[in-house]
């Protein structure tokens, strides 16, 4: 037996044994799990035995969605997450240049912005605001969505943009009276401004990733199912692939990925299929997964798309990145070549095209088993949540939104739409299968946050007191299942992990405290204590 762990209080999210006190690894996979005499009878010469000392295990954490190289992209550059002002922004930025000592003339990326939390303009900052910065440094700071991204003038003239320039479909820049750009860019038109940024070398891309994947290990991760083409300037899906590939060949991934797979066009979806990648191409620790399509925007940038127009702002319903024959279009291809489908879906027009996309495909080609889902899905009303159930539709959840939204969305949409949001409760009565995520680096990689999120209805703060719309709360089994569990149904791996069940891989996480015991609003402040992979420590506090 290789490993073997003991004296430990187990939930497996097993039905079958729901708790037990110890577990035994040979390989990669988990042997046994029972009592510690069963598990210390299995040991010899050449086990290795950690001593639990009554700590909780669980399994290996898997974020539904997020961004991996986007990420470890992020870490390279300026954090804004927490600034309060448009002059905060400024002050960071510039000692940044300072302190990596940016040569003029190169680029300046920033990422984390929030009107909402500036406590004196609250508004977007614009090219003037970032000129103060530098002109001689081409600088674009994205928001925290990522939906929208603001640009200084030097990056506007390298981008060879003008008055002169047209519009994007599936996306818009603002402009002053006489036409010209004041530097802030929306959904589709954020490729303006990104595609002279200078690409960073293969071997810079491969350290993002790994930095990445640390910082995921240490929050108890061992699994990911990341959007990653498009992150990086540059860089084609054949690329990125190419690139997790090498890694997962020299032993250098330290968590599983399941790619979702950006592919905004039908050139690009072809091309990809022509190269004989679909769902399930790969193995246990790079694979592809869906094609992910970006239907709207954010609900903070008001880019969701909406039945209705938003309450603070009727000038606006939001942005359809694609119209309905678009996606009719990209769902089918995709169904019709064994290519399971996730769709970013925000506000409810854009979840009801999702849906329909969806039933046209399965109506052309009739499969019970597509695990096609809906990222994010947080405009929801009764219709949309009986659809989840009726189409099998997967509801890629992320409950750390509430940390912000509780804060914005009655008045992005009224008191009455409001009601009807992150319905966590209701997907999960009814059956739905739910994943849960963080969609990182627009929310912090930490799952005891997200978890606590989902369970009190909180934000971070501890506001309000009773929760907000407290009866969508999941119960922590629920919550903890969304994180093992449903995230491995979403990747079609619910039999070899997303449990601790004898003949599934050993990925296991051991946590400070007692998730199920613990007071509610004590789960953020869980500490990961140890990350197992495939019977191997990948992480050790």
């Amino acid at each position: 037996m290789d490993l073997i762990l003991i004296n430990g209080k187990i939930h497996t999210m097993d039905l079958s044994i729901p708790e037990a006190e110890a577990v035994a690894v040979n390989g990669n996979k988990i042997y046994k799990v029972g009592s510690n005499a069963e598990i210390l009878s299995l040991k010899d010469e050449n086990t290795r035995a950690i001593d639990l000392k009554g700590r909780v295990l669980v399994p290996g954490f898997n974020d539904s969605h997020m961004h991996l190289l986007g990420f470890g992209y992020f870490l390279n550059m300026v954090d804004l997450s927490h600034c309060k002002s448009i002059e905060e922004i400024i002050q960071k930025t510039k000692e940044f240049i300072e302190t990596k000592t940016i040569e003029k003339g190169s680029w300046v990326r920033g990422r984390g912005w929030n009107h909402d939390y500036f406590e004196r303009e609250n508004r977007f900052p614009t090219r003037y605001d970032l000129d103060k910065i530098s002109t001689e440094h081409p600088i674009v700071l994205t928001r925290a969505c990522g939906h929208i991204c603001v640009a200084n003038s030097k990056a506007i003239e390298i981008s060879g943009l003008s008055n002169e320039t047209d519009q994007v479909e599936g996306g818009y820049f603002d402009t002053d009276e006489p036409g010209n750009p004041l530097g802030i860019f929306r959904e589709n038109a954020l490729d303006l401004i990104y595609k002279p940024i200078p690409s960073p070398e293969p071997y810079e891309v491969k350290e993002m990733i790994k930095g990445a994947m640390a910082y995921a290990n240490a929050k108890g991760l061992t699994s990911v199912q990341s959007d990653d083409f498009g992150s990086i300037p540059g860089y084609s899906f054949k690329e990125v692939i190419e690139i997790y590939n090498e890694l997962k060949e020299k032993g250098e991934l330290t968590v599983r990925v399941y790619e979702q797979c950006l592919l905004p066009t039908a050139e690009m979806l072809n091309e990809f299929i022509k190269q004989g990648y679909t769902t399930g191409y790969g193995d246990e620790m790079f694979k592809i997964g869906p094609l992910k399509l970006l239907g709207d925007g954010s609900l903070g940038a008001r880019t969701a798309a909406l039945c209705q127009p938003y309450t603070d702002d009727f000038s606006t319903a939001g942005i359809l990145v694609f119209t309905q024959d678009e996606l009719d279009e990209l769902v089918a291809k995709a169904h019709d070549n064994g290519m399971q489908v996730a769709l970013h879906a925000i506000g409810d027009k854009t979840m009801y095209m999702a849906f329909n996309a969806i039933e046209k495909a399965l109506k052309g080609r009739p499969n019970p088993d597509h695990r096609h889902g809906i990222v994010h899905c947080q405009i929801t009303d009764e219709e949309l949540i009986n659809k989840f159930k009726a189409l099998k539709a997967i509801a890629y959840i992320q409950p750390i939104f509430l940390h912000y939204d509780m804060h914005i969305v009655e008045n992005r949409l009224g008191v009455e739409r409001a009601r009807k949001t992150y319905a966590f409760k209701s997907m999960v009565d009814r059956g739905v299968h739910v994943a849960l995520g963080t969609d990182c680096p627009v929310e912090p990689l930490d799952v005891m946050p997200s978890i606590y999120c989902a369970v009190t209805r909180k934000d971070l703060k501890g506001f309000p007191k009773r929760g907000w719309l407290p009866e969508e709360s999941l119960t922590v089994e629920e919550a903890l299942y969304g994180y093992t569990m449903g995230s491995a149904y979403a990747s079609f791996e619910e039999n070899i992990k997303g449990s601790i069940t004898e003949g599934k891989l050993a990925d296991m996480v051991v946590l400070s405290e007692d998730i199920f015991s613990i007071l509610p609003d004590k789960i953020k402040d869980i500490a990961v204590e140890m990350t197992i992979l495939g019977g191997e420590i990948v992480y050790e506090r």
